[in-house]
């Protein structure tokens, strides 16, 4: 099995002084889309338990049991403020900001 790398290869100049001007060239970053695909559930999903919990914590929904207004709100938070995170750093390098990397999103591969 034949695999194609995308390395681009440079002819060495005569004179060897230990340095070619393509090491300093940056690759194109790659894009972890997993990471953003999950940043963006954990904040969709985030938001959405903190609405309800909030909801149900200042008495919009009628309430049976009251005790499950603290877990909705404590896991919403939980999923809420990591996915932001993420999805704005996303966002950021995405527009090409300053100082803001894909670099910068943990990648799972």
């Amino acid at each position: 099995m034949k695999s194609r790398s995308k390395v681009k290869y440079y002819k060495l100049s005569g004179e060897d002084d230990g340095y070619v001007d393509a090491q300093f060239i940056k690759p194109p970053p790659k894009v972890p889309l997993k990471a953003i695909c999950l940043a963006a559930v954990l904040f969709s999903v985030g938001t959405i338990l903190l609405v309800v919990g909030s909801l149900l914590f200042t008495g919009h929904f009628n309430v049976k049991y009251a005790d499950r207004t603290y877990p909705l709100l404590i896991l919403g938070s939980l999923m809420f403020i990591p996915g932001f995170y993420h999805v704005r750093l996303a966002y950021y390098a995405w527009k090409g900001y300053k100082g803001y990397s894909y670099d910068d999103i943990p990648d799972f591969d």
